[in-house]
């Protein structure tokens, strides 16, 4: 049987501790430092996800809420509020939603206020049919004599400004009050 030479690592010395490979003891409760970091991760990211939900769905009222003294002294003076007078704005965007079970419903108060000379963009139904109050919506004030002329087409039902409905400049949601022209 032949012999292989001689090398380096044939002479190796064995006396003495283990170099190169040797890992030492893992400290203790670095398991839970590891669980602790991931554990406020995720109630930071979930924390975020709330606040981002709550901002898109418009919950959340970033104005207004002032933590001052809420009993500040009134002005003797009242400034009267004028009156909007209704009017008809063929320009302007209407959206009927029916907000009830009755089938139908948005179109033909769509057709009621196309024949009072209203341009409806959309008839459909709301997000939900529980809706009591038939209300007239718009964002800007200075479609609020728009929306009092729409509300006197469909019948004389409430107007209310509100940011809910930006798609258009008038909405109308209708509920079960609603007095349905077809009947």
């Amino acid at each position: 049987m032949p012999t292989e030479p001689q090398d380096s690592f044939d002479r190796a010395v064995f006396d003495g501790p283990r170099r190169g490979v040797h890992r030492g003891p893992k400290p203790r409760g670095r398991g839970w430092v590891t669980f602790a970091w991931a554990a406020l991760a995720t109630g930071v990211l979930v924390g975020l996800g709330v606040v981002g939900l709550f901002a898109i769905n418009n919950k959340i009222n970033f104005v207004g809420t002032s933590g001052g003294d809420s009993s500040a002294v009134a002005s003797d003076a009242v400034t009267p509020t004028p009156t909007v007078e209704p009017t008809t704005n063929a320009a302007a965007k209407v959206t009927i939603l029916n907000g009830t079970t009755v089938a139908g419903l948005a179109t033909r108060a769509g057709t009621q206020a196309t024949t009072a000379g209203w341009a409806v963009g959309a008839e459909a139904n709301a997000s939900t049919t529980d809706i009591t109050a038939s209300t007239v919506y718009y964002a800007d004030a200075g479609n609020e004599g728009a929306a009092k002329g729409l509300a006197a087409a469909l019948g004389g039902i409430a107007v209310q400004q509100s940011t809910q409905f930006q798609g258009a400049d008038l909405t109308a949601v209708l509920g079960t009050d609603y007095k349905d022209p077809g009947k």
